[in-house]
Protein backbone atom coordinates (compact mmCIF):
# COMPACT_ATOMS: atom_id res chain seq x y z
CA UNK A 1 0.00 0.00 0.00
CA UNK A 2 1.33 3.37 -0.65
CA UNK A 3 0.37 6.73 0.21
CA UNK A 4 1.54 10.00 -1.41
CA UNK A 5 1.04 13.46 -0.04
CA UNK A 6 0.14 16.61 -2.37
CA UNK A 7 2.95 18.52 -4.08
CA UNK A 8 3.68 22.10 -3.09
CA UNK A 9 3.89 24.65 -5.44
CA UNK A 10 5.74 24.62 -8.29
CA UNK A 11 9.16 26.52 -7.95
CA UNK A 12 10.68 28.24 -10.45
CA UNK A 13 10.45 24.88 -12.84
CA UNK A 14 11.91 22.52 -10.05
CA UNK A 15 10.82 19.05 -10.18
CA UNK A 16 8.73 18.19 -7.28
CA UNK A 17 7.81 14.47 -6.73
CA UNK A 18 6.06 12.54 -4.11
CA UNK A 19 7.68 10.40 -1.99
CA UNK A 20 6.48 7.02 -0.48
CA UNK A 21 5.90 6.46 3.29
CA UNK A 22 5.32 2.96 6.04
CA UNK A 23 4.81 3.61 9.53
CA UNK A 24 7.82 3.15 10.34
CA UNK A 25 11.33 6.19 10.32
CA UNK A 26 12.89 4.93 7.04
CA UNK A 27 10.07 5.90 4.93
CA UNK A 28 10.34 2.24 3.15
CA UNK A 29 7.56 0.55 1.18
CA UNK A 30 6.77 -1.88 3.34
CA UNK A 31 7.23 -5.70 1.77
CA UNK A 32 4.86 -7.21 -0.46
CA UNK A 33 2.73 -10.32 1.11
CA UNK A 34 3.16 -13.86 -0.23
CA UNK A 35 0.27 -13.56 -2.52
CA UNK A 36 1.42 -12.39 -5.68
CA UNK A 37 -1.73 -13.90 -7.79
CA UNK A 38 -4.40 -11.80 -7.17
CA UNK A 39 -7.33 -11.44 -4.29
CA UNK A 40 -7.17 -9.27 -1.33
CA UNK A 41 -3.74 -8.97 -1.52
CA UNK A 42 -3.39 -7.41 -5.23
CA UNK A 43 -6.46 -4.76 -4.62
CA UNK A 44 -3.96 -2.56 -2.42
CA UNK A 45 -1.70 -1.09 -5.65
CA UNK A 46 -0.25 -1.90 -8.76
CA UNK A 47 3.01 -2.58 -7.13
CA UNK A 48 1.67 -5.09 -5.32
CA UNK A 49 0.02 -6.60 -7.82
CA UNK A 50 2.99 -6.36 -10.14
CA UNK A 51 5.54 -8.70 -7.26
CA UNK A 52 8.81 -8.34 -7.17
CA UNK A 53 9.91 -8.03 -10.52
CA UNK A 54 8.03 -4.52 -10.67
CA UNK A 55 9.44 -3.00 -8.50
CA UNK A 56 11.73 -0.91 -8.59
CA UNK A 57 15.84 -0.71 -7.26
CA UNK A 58 15.33 1.92 -4.72
CA UNK A 59 11.61 0.20 -3.73
CA UNK A 60 13.53 -3.55 -3.07
CA UNK A 61 16.00 -1.81 -1.20
CA UNK A 62 13.92 -0.06 0.52
CA UNK A 63 11.55 -3.15 1.29
CA UNK A 64 14.75 -4.90 2.35
CA UNK A 65 15.27 -2.50 4.73
CA UNK A 66 11.45 -2.25 6.11
CA UNK A 67 11.98 -6.25 6.96
CA UNK A 68 15.69 -5.66 8.09
CA UNK A 69 14.09 -3.45 10.89
CA UNK A 70 11.88 -4.88 12.83
CA UNK A 71 10.03 -1.74 14.46
CA UNK A 72 10.24 0.29 10.58
CA UNK A 73 7.73 -2.54 9.75
CA UNK A 74 5.46 -1.51 12.83
CA UNK A 75 1.97 -2.95 12.83
CA UNK A 76 1.14 -2.50 9.18
CA UNK A 77 0.26 -6.33 7.21
CA UNK A 78 3.76 -7.41 5.62
CA UNK A 79 6.03 -6.39 8.65
CA UNK A 80 7.82 -8.73 10.45
CA UNK A 81 9.12 -8.42 13.97
CA UNK A 82 13.28 -9.13 15.10
CA UNK A 83 12.26 -12.52 16.83
CA UNK A 84 10.06 -13.56 13.67
CA UNK A 85 12.55 -13.36 10.53
CA UNK A 86 14.41 -16.17 9.55
CA UNK A 87 17.42 -17.11 11.30
CA UNK A 88 19.54 -16.70 7.94
CA UNK A 89 18.88 -12.94 8.68
CA UNK A 90 20.69 -12.69 11.49
CA UNK A 91 24.20 -11.54 10.58
CA UNK A 92 22.51 -8.98 8.81
CA UNK A 93 19.67 -7.38 11.64
CA UNK A 94 23.07 -7.62 13.79
CA UNK A 95 24.39 -4.82 11.37
CA UNK A 96 21.30 -3.03 11.09
CA UNK A 97 20.33 -2.77 14.13
CA UNK A 98 21.46 0.26 15.17
CA UNK A 99 25.37 0.03 15.26
CA UNK A 100 27.41 3.12 16.10
CA UNK A 101 30.50 3.65 14.61
CA UNK A 102 33.58 4.44 17.63
CA UNK A 103 34.49 8.05 18.47
CA UNK A 104 38.05 9.10 16.09
CA UNK A 105 40.25 11.87 16.11
CA UNK A 106 41.48 13.47 12.94
CA UNK A 107 44.88 14.90 14.02
CA UNK A 108 46.05 17.57 12.29
CA UNK A 109 50.05 19.36 12.86
CA UNK A 110 48.49 22.89 11.80
CA UNK A 111 44.67 23.05 13.22
CA UNK A 112 43.29 21.49 16.37
CA UNK A 113 41.92 17.74 15.75
CA UNK A 114 38.42 17.32 15.41
CA UNK A 115 36.05 14.09 16.35
CA UNK A 116 34.02 12.33 14.30
CA UNK A 117 32.19 8.94 13.73
CA UNK A 118 33.10 7.15 10.48
CA UNK A 119 31.17 3.65 9.14
CA UNK A 120 33.16 2.38 6.51
CA UNK A 121 31.05 1.23 3.75
CA UNK A 122 30.55 1.43 -0.56
CA UNK A 123 30.55 4.93 -2.04
CA UNK A 124 28.78 7.10 -2.60
CA UNK A 125 29.90 7.92 0.95
CA UNK A 126 27.28 10.56 3.02
CA UNK A 127 28.72 13.36 5.28
CA UNK A 128 26.59 15.30 7.70
CA UNK A 129 27.00 18.65 8.40
CA UNK A 130 26.10 20.34 11.65
CA UNK A 131 24.24 23.67 12.38
CA UNK A 132 26.06 26.78 14.18
CA UNK A 133 26.93 25.66 17.77
CA UNK A 134 25.28 21.87 17.09
CA UNK A 135 27.78 18.81 17.18
CA UNK A 136 27.18 15.31 15.47
CA UNK A 137 24.75 13.44 17.62
CA UNK A 138 21.94 15.15 16.67
CA UNK A 139 18.76 13.50 15.13
CA UNK A 140 19.18 13.82 11.49
CA UNK A 141 22.87 13.13 11.94
CA UNK A 142 21.89 9.13 13.87
CA UNK A 143 19.09 8.77 11.16
CA UNK A 144 20.95 8.85 8.59
CA UNK A 145 24.07 6.91 10.16
CA UNK A 146 21.70 4.04 10.69
CA UNK A 147 20.10 4.68 7.13
CA UNK A 148 23.90 3.76 5.78
CA UNK A 149 24.96 1.39 7.92
CA UNK A 150 21.85 -0.91 6.99
CA UNK A 151 22.05 0.00 3.71
CA UNK A 152 26.58 -0.57 3.71
CA UNK A 153 26.98 2.97 2.95
CA UNK A 154 29.97 4.50 4.33
CA UNK A 155 29.11 7.72 6.24
CA UNK A 156 30.76 9.87 8.52
CA UNK A 157 29.55 13.02 10.96
CA UNK A 158 31.57 14.69 13.17
CA UNK A 159 32.22 18.18 15.12
CA UNK A 160 33.31 21.39 13.69
CA UNK A 161 36.53 23.12 15.64
CA UNK A 162 35.08 24.46 19.00
CA UNK A 163 32.15 22.31 19.13
CA UNK A 164 31.60 18.84 20.64
CA UNK A 165 33.99 16.69 21.45
CA UNK A 166 36.51 18.63 19.02
CA UNK A 167 39.60 20.55 20.27
CA UNK A 168 39.88 24.04 20.01
CA UNK A 169 37.85 27.23 21.29
CA UNK A 170 34.28 28.34 20.15
CA UNK A 171 35.08 31.93 20.19
CA UNK A 172 37.93 32.11 18.27
CA UNK A 173 36.40 30.51 15.52
CA UNK A 174 35.61 31.94 11.94
CA UNK A 175 33.54 30.52 9.17
CA UNK A 176 36.67 30.02 7.03
CA UNK A 177 38.10 27.49 9.95
CA UNK A 178 35.08 25.53 9.82
CA UNK A 179 35.38 25.68 5.84
CA UNK A 180 38.66 24.22 5.99
CA UNK A 181 37.38 21.87 8.88
CA UNK A 182 35.29 20.19 6.09
CA UNK A 183 37.94 19.49 3.33
CA UNK A 184 40.35 18.17 5.87
CA UNK A 185 37.51 15.54 6.78
CA UNK A 186 36.75 15.36 2.61
CA UNK A 187 40.49 15.11 1.79
CA UNK A 188 41.76 12.87 4.89
CA UNK A 189 39.31 10.68 5.48
CA UNK A 190 37.19 9.34 2.61
CA UNK A 191 37.31 8.16 -1.14
CA UNK A 192 35.51 8.68 -4.28
CA UNK A 193 32.08 10.14 -4.33
CA UNK A 194 30.45 12.07 -1.70
CA UNK A 195 27.17 13.42 -0.65
CA UNK A 196 26.96 16.09 1.88
CA UNK A 197 24.24 16.89 3.76
CA UNK A 198 24.09 20.16 5.23
CA UNK A 199 22.25 21.31 8.24
CA UNK A 200 21.55 25.69 8.48
CA UNK A 201 25.29 26.48 9.12
CA UNK A 202 26.04 23.29 7.34
CA UNK A 203 24.35 23.92 4.28
CA UNK A 204 25.99 26.85 3.84
CA UNK A 205 29.61 25.60 4.40
CA UNK A 206 28.53 22.51 2.20
CA UNK A 207 28.36 24.88 -0.97
CA UNK A 208 32.13 26.02 -0.27
CA UNK A 209 32.92 22.36 0.04
CA UNK A 210 31.67 21.47 -3.43
CA UNK A 211 33.33 24.55 -4.89
CA UNK A 212 36.59 23.57 -3.40
CA UNK A 213 36.52 19.81 -4.57
CA UNK A 214 33.73 19.43 -7.49
CA UNK A 215 36.11 15.88 -7.89
CA UNK A 216 34.84 14.73 -4.31
CA UNK A 217 31.63 16.18 -3.98
CA UNK A 218 28.78 14.30 -5.90
CA UNK A 219 25.63 15.53 -4.61
CA UNK A 220 24.63 18.37 -2.14
CA UNK A 221 21.33 18.04 0.39
CA UNK A 222 20.39 21.11 2.19
CA UNK A 223 18.39 21.38 4.98
CA UNK A 224 17.61 25.07 6.27
CA UNK A 225 20.38 26.35 4.10
CA UNK A 226 21.48 29.13 5.96
CA UNK A 227 23.95 30.71 3.39
CA UNK A 228 25.12 34.12 3.89
CA UNK A 229 22.91 34.73 6.89
CA UNK A 230 24.44 36.10 9.84
CA UNK A 231 25.95 38.33 7.68
CA UNK A 232 22.39 39.37 5.86
CA UNK A 233 20.85 39.38 9.18
CA UNK A 234 23.75 41.70 11.06
CA UNK A 235 23.90 44.38 7.81
CA UNK A 236 20.15 44.78 8.23
CA UNK A 237 20.57 45.99 11.65
CA UNK A 238 20.23 50.33 12.02
CA UNK A 239 23.76 51.76 11.22
CA UNK A 240 23.61 52.77 15.19
CA UNK A 241 23.56 49.34 16.05
CA UNK A 242 26.05 48.22 13.78
CA UNK A 243 28.54 50.85 15.30
CA UNK A 244 28.01 49.77 18.66
CA UNK A 245 28.41 46.54 17.79
CA UNK A 246 31.77 47.56 16.72
CA UNK A 247 32.76 49.25 19.49
CA UNK A 248 31.84 46.95 22.08
CA UNK A 249 33.34 44.02 19.69
CA UNK A 250 30.42 41.01 20.33
CA UNK A 251 27.19 40.86 19.25
CA UNK A 252 24.32 39.10 20.93
CA UNK A 253 22.28 37.63 18.03
CA UNK A 254 18.84 36.49 19.22
CA UNK A 255 17.94 32.76 19.14
CA UNK A 256 15.39 30.05 20.61
CA UNK A 257 18.32 27.59 20.80
CA UNK A 258 20.29 28.83 23.44
CA UNK A 259 18.97 29.27 27.15
CA UNK A 260 20.57 32.62 27.20
CA UNK A 261 18.41 33.69 24.33
CA UNK A 262 21.07 34.73 22.12
CA UNK A 263 24.34 33.63 20.42
CA UNK A 264 27.08 35.75 21.08
CA UNK A 265 29.46 36.50 18.34
CA UNK A 266 32.62 38.54 17.85
CA UNK A 267 32.75 41.67 15.80
CA UNK A 268 35.67 39.79 13.80
CA UNK A 269 33.56 36.62 12.96
CA UNK A 270 30.48 38.47 11.34
CA UNK A 271 33.55 40.61 9.15
CA UNK A 272 35.53 37.47 8.64
CA UNK A 273 32.50 36.17 7.67
CA UNK A 274 31.71 38.41 4.72
CA UNK A 275 35.10 37.10 2.71
CA UNK A 276 32.40 34.29 2.13
CA UNK A 277 29.25 34.93 1.29
CA UNK A 278 27.93 32.79 -1.84
CA UNK A 279 24.68 34.89 -3.01
CA UNK A 280 26.05 37.29 -4.66
CA UNK A 281 26.75 35.94 -7.82
CA UNK A 282 26.57 33.18 -9.22
CA UNK A 283 27.69 29.67 -7.67
CA UNK A 284 29.65 27.39 -9.73
CA UNK A 285 28.42 24.51 -8.24
CA UNK A 286 26.99 21.88 -11.10
CA UNK A 287 25.84 18.40 -8.83
CA UNK A 288 22.47 17.32 -8.22
CA UNK A 289 21.35 19.93 -5.30
CA UNK A 290 18.42 19.34 -3.19
CA UNK A 291 17.28 21.76 -0.47
CA UNK A 292 14.35 21.09 2.03
CA UNK A 293 13.46 23.84 4.17
CA UNK A 294 9.92 25.08 6.36
CA UNK A 295 8.02 27.43 5.67
CA UNK A 296 7.79 28.42 9.34
CA UNK A 297 11.36 28.43 10.08
CA UNK A 298 12.15 31.25 12.24
CA UNK A 299 15.67 31.69 12.27
CA UNK A 300 16.59 31.29 8.41
CA UNK A 301 13.74 32.65 5.96
CA UNK A 302 12.93 29.70 3.24
CA UNK A 303 13.71 32.25 0.60
CA UNK A 304 17.16 31.45 0.69
CA UNK A 305 16.91 28.10 0.12
CA UNK A 306 15.08 29.73 -3.47
CA UNK A 307 17.83 32.13 -3.40
CA UNK A 308 20.48 29.17 -3.40
CA UNK A 309 18.50 27.17 -6.14
CA UNK A 310 18.92 30.57 -8.11
CA UNK A 311 22.37 30.90 -7.40
CA UNK A 312 23.87 27.23 -8.27
CA UNK A 313 24.85 26.61 -12.29
CA UNK A 314 23.11 23.36 -11.67
CA UNK A 315 19.98 22.64 -13.78
CA UNK A 316 19.43 19.27 -11.57
CA UNK A 317 17.69 21.29 -8.34
CA UNK A 318 15.16 20.24 -6.07
CA UNK A 319 13.49 22.46 -3.89
CA UNK A 320 10.82 21.22 -1.17
CA UNK A 321 9.16 22.94 1.44
CA UNK A 322 7.48 22.19 4.18
CA UNK A 323 4.76 23.98 5.32
CA UNK A 324 4.23 23.36 8.38
CA UNK A 325 8.06 22.63 8.93
CA UNK A 326 10.02 24.93 11.61
CA UNK A 327 14.14 25.27 11.20
CA UNK A 328 15.08 21.98 12.97
CA UNK A 329 12.87 20.03 10.96
CA UNK A 330 13.11 17.33 13.64
CA UNK A 331 9.34 15.95 13.18
CA UNK A 332 8.74 12.49 12.31
CA UNK A 333 7.53 13.23 8.92
CA UNK A 334 10.83 15.27 8.23
CA UNK A 335 13.44 12.73 9.18
CA UNK A 336 11.70 10.19 6.63
CA UNK A 337 11.59 12.95 4.02
CA UNK A 338 15.34 13.47 4.56
CA UNK A 339 16.42 10.27 4.28
CA UNK A 340 14.25 9.24 1.23
CA UNK A 341 15.73 12.04 -0.17
CA UNK A 342 19.55 10.69 0.08
CA UNK A 343 18.16 7.62 -1.07
CA UNK A 344 16.90 9.12 -4.03
CA UNK A 345 20.62 10.46 -4.58
CA UNK A 346 21.37 7.17 -4.20
CA UNK A 347 20.05 5.81 -6.57
CA UNK A 348 20.51 8.24 -8.81
CA UNK A 349 24.11 8.48 -8.86
CA UNK A 350 24.72 4.62 -8.85
CA UNK A 351 22.51 4.37 -11.91
CA UNK A 352 24.65 7.10 -13.76
CA UNK A 353 27.67 5.24 -13.05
Amino acid sequence: MRSEAPPPARVRGVRWRPWRRCGGWCGAVPPPPPAWGGGAAASRGSRVREGPRGQSAREKRRARLCVGVGRCAGPRRGGASLSSLPRRLGPRLARVCRLKSSVSFLTRSDRPNLAYHKLKGRNPGIIFLPGFNSNMNGQKAIALEDFCNSLGHAFIRFDYTGCGNSNGNFEECTIGKWRKDVLSILDELTDGPQILVGSSLGGWLMLHAAMARPDKVAALVGVAVAADHLVTTFNRLPIETQKEIEDKGEWKFPTKHSEEGYYTLTYDFIREAENHCVLNSPIPITCPVRLIHGMKDEDVPWQISLQVANRVLSRDVDVILRKGGRHRLSEKEDTKLLVNTVDDLIDKLSTAT
